[in-house]
C-alpha cells in the first residue's frame, strides 16, 4: 500500500468517473419509514454483487503497465475477493486472493470463476495480512487492501457521487445523512470524502464494533481475541487503518451497533419490501434504521452493501420470525 498517496475528494470523482464509464449506477429505492420516505442504494445489484467492485477497479485499473505485470495480491472474506477477481479478468490482471477458509461458500466459488486464484487461512489463528504481504513479496505483486488502500476508499467513495445526483433528482437535495454498514471503515471513509456536507454514520455488528469503540475513545481500538461469532462475515475486521480513521473522526458525529436478530429483520423487510436479496453485512445499515438507533430524514441514504449470501442461509432468514 502506498504511504505517500493520501485520498481526496477529486480522487473520488475521478474513481466515479471510471466507474461510470464500465458500470451503470446502482438503483436508489426509496421506501417508507416511521412517516419518512428513506433511500436505499441498491449495492447488492452491482454485477458480482457488491459495493467492492468500485474500490477494486479504480485501485487496478490506476497500475501501471509493470504493475499489472507483476499481478495483485488481496485478503477478503469475498466482497473484496470478487471485486478484484472481476477486476483484474477485465484487465488481464493476474489475482491471487486469500481468503477465510470459513468464508461463504457462493463467495469462495464466484472468486475463483472470476480466474483468481484462491488461498484460504483461519480467521483466528492465522494472520492474513501476514500471508498476503508474504505472497505480494514474493511476486512482486501489488498488494490491494480491502479498506486501507487510499484507491480503494476512493473507489468506494464513488457510490456517493451517484447517491448525491440521484438524490438530487429524485429528492430535490443531496443527501443529509448517510448510513453505511462498516468493516473497516473503507466504504465510510470514501462517503464521507464525496458527500463532506452530509453526516455518515457507520454501523457494525455487535462485538465486531472496532469502529464505534475507536470514536468512543478517540484511538484505534482492536475487537481483541475472541470477538463472537456473526453471520456478518463482510464486516468482520479486527481494527481500522490510522488513514480510515483519521477521515472518520472528522466525518461520523454518530455510529450504531446492530444486533443478529435485528439484521435479519432486515434482510426480511428488504426482501419484501425492496425486492432485493441482502447478505447479513450488507443489511446492517438498513437494521440499524429500522431498530430506531440512527437519526433519519427525508434525505437520509442507507447503503445496501451487498447480496452475495448461500441460498440455503437465505431461505432460513426468511422462515426464521426470530
Amino acid at each position: 500500500m502506498s504511504t505517500t498517496y493520501h485520498p481526496t475528494r477529486a480522487g473520488v470523482l475521478d474513481a466515479a468517473n471510471k466507474v461510470a464509464a464500465i458500470l451503470p449506477a446502482t438503483p436508489l429505492l426509496p421506501f417508507e419509514h416511521d412517516g419518512r420516505t428513506i433511500w436505499a442504494k441498491a449495492e447488492c445489484l452491482q454485477p458480482m454483487g457488491a459495493f467492492k467492485i468500485r474500490g477494486a477497479w479504480h485501485r487496478l485499473s490506476a497500475l501501471s503497465d509493470a504493475e499489472r505485470t507483476r499481478g495483485v495480491v488481496a485478503v477478503s472474506s469475498g466482497n473484496h475477493a470478487q471485486g478484484v477477481a472481476w477486476a483484474a479478468r477485465r484487465l488481464g490482471i493476474e489475482a491471487t486472493i486469500v481468503m477465510p477458509a470459513d468464508a461463504p461458500l457462493v463467495k469462495l466459488q464466484r472468486t475463483k470463476e472470476f480466474g483468481a486464484a484462491v488461498i484460504t487461512y483461519d480467521r483466528l489463528t492465522e494472520n492474513r495480512e501476514a500471508i498476503a504481504e508474504g505472497i505480494a513479496s514474493e511476486k512482486g505483486a501489488t498488494y490491494v487492501h480491502a479498506f486501507g488502500d487510499p484507491w480503494v476508499i476512493e473507489g468506494q467513495g464513488s457510490a456517493g457521487i451517484e447517491i448525491a445526483a440521484q438524490m438530487e433528482v429524485q429528492a430535490g437535495r443531496e443527501p443529509t445523512r448517510i448510513i453505511a454498514c462498516c468493516g473497516g471503515g473503507g466504504l465510510s471513509a470514501g462517503l464521507a470524502l464525496a458527500c463532506p456536507e452530509a453526516q455518515v454514520i457507520p454501523v457494525e455488528p455487535e462485538g465486531w464494533d472496532d469502529i464505534c469503540r475507536s470514536l468512543e475513545t478517540g484511538a484505534i481500538q482492536n475487537v481483541g481475541k475472541t470477538p463472537p461469532p456473526t453471520a456478518c462475515d463482510a464486516l468482520q475486521t479486527f481494527a481500522t487503518f490510522p488513514l480510515n480513521f483519521g477521515i472518520l473522526q472528522q466525518h461520523c458525529p454518530e455510529w450504531a451497533r446492530v444486533s443478529g436478530a435485528e439484521i435479519r429483520t432486515a434482510q426480511r423487510f428488504a426482501f419484501a419490501n425492496l425486492r432485493l436479496v441482502v447478505e447479513p453485512g450488507g443489511a446492517a445499515a438498513l437494521a440499524a434504521v429500522l431498530a430506531g438507533k440512527v437519526a433519519v430524514d427525508d434525505t437520509t441514504a442507507v447503503m445496501i452493501t451487498g447480496g452475495n449470501v448461500d441460498a440455503a442461509s437465505f431461505a432460513q432468514v426468511l422462515d426464521n420470525s426470530n
